[in-house]
């Protein structure tokens, strides 16, 4: 099993990427609440808080969609981008860094520019993640959390237990209500799980469970992907998690094989999740891996 897993994932979403025509691709705009706005195209969603001070921004998607993405900024508002919080490194939410520098002071957890700076190479399916330019490395980084005060509204954002990485950050917009997950909670289906990236399922489970008791019960949820969502979306996902987490741990439990959980249909309850790109026997494998190698 080893790295294989993780790597068809990356390798079929780089490819994906590659592959996409994003003349097609179009920014939708969705106001979520307070000041925040919810960007959507191509990769993660992107939050905005909008004011007379200026505009924070949540990830930036994929350098291509710029020209498109600053149209629809501009829509929202005249006003620049000052800062740039990144969720984590991966290229469908940070491709857009070089092109936001010009105005944008670009902030993330450590690990995120670490990451970006060393690249990722997976010679077996020769796929290789280049080092970011110096352009778009986040200028600021922090270990625990960083507040931006703008337009009369805290903006906070808060590193979390590794879950889909080791540099995951979620965003509160406290006086809007509103909260960006990132990749932490997605709505596609089973969610990928970078554990190549220090990311682990449990670590996603734990860093719900600390974001949740921060969250005012009617707030709004952007995911990383997927529509406007509610705490009480984020709270099914999170259960979900810890079931199959619990199943899988089990089986492995009882001396069965990932091979066996496959054949015997373990996540066939969770059917409704294996609409997205990540399959249940894939997402068996990775609940595996991240168990035993963190026994």
């Amino acid at each position: 099993m080893k790295r294989l897993f993780v790597a068809a994932v990356l390798a079929s979403s780089a490819a994906l990427a590659q592959q996409q025509d994003f003349s097609k691709v179009e920014i939708k705009a969705t106001h979520v609440a307070g000041s925040v706005w919810m960007l959507e195209g191509s990769g993660g969603n992107i939050g905005v808080s909008a004011g007379e001070d200026g505009l924070v921004m949540v990830d930036d998607q994929f350098a291509p969609l710029l020209p498109k993405i600053k149209a629809a900024l501009a829509k929202i508002s005249q006003k620049p981008v000052r800062f740039l919080v990144n969720t984590h490194w991966h290229f469908d939410h940070v491709g857009g860094n070089a092109g936001m520098a010009d105005t944008a002071a670009i902030l993330a957890h450590e690990n995120v520019r670490k990451r970006m700076q060393a690249g990722a190479e997976v010679p077996t399916f020769k796929l290789k993640i280049e080092p970011a330019e110096p352009r778009a490395l986040p200028v600021l980084t922090y270990q625990r959390d960083v507040t931006i005060w703008l337009n009369g509204e805290p903006v906070r954002a808060l590193h979390v237990p590794p879950g889909h990485t080791d540099g995951d950050t979620v965003v509160f917009f406290t006086k809007s209500k509103v909260v960006h997950m990132g990749d932490d909670f997605v709505t596609y289906g089973f969610p990928f799980v970078d554990l190549d990236s220090g990311g682990s399922v449990r670590g996603m489970i734990a860093a719900i469970d600390e974001v949740l008791p921060q969250v005012p019960p009617d707030a709004k949820i952007i995911p990383g992907h997927g529509p406007v969502s509610t705490v009480a979306d984020v709270k099914k996902f999170r259960n979900r998690l810890d079931e199959i987490v619990a199943l899988v741990a089990r089986g492995l439990k009882s001396g069965k094989t990932v091979e066996q959980m496959q054949k015997e249909k373990l996540l066939a309850p969770y059917a409704d999740w294996d609409g997205g790109f990540l399959k249940a026997d894939q997402f068996i494998a990775m609940v595996a891996r991240d168990l035993e190698q963190r026994k």
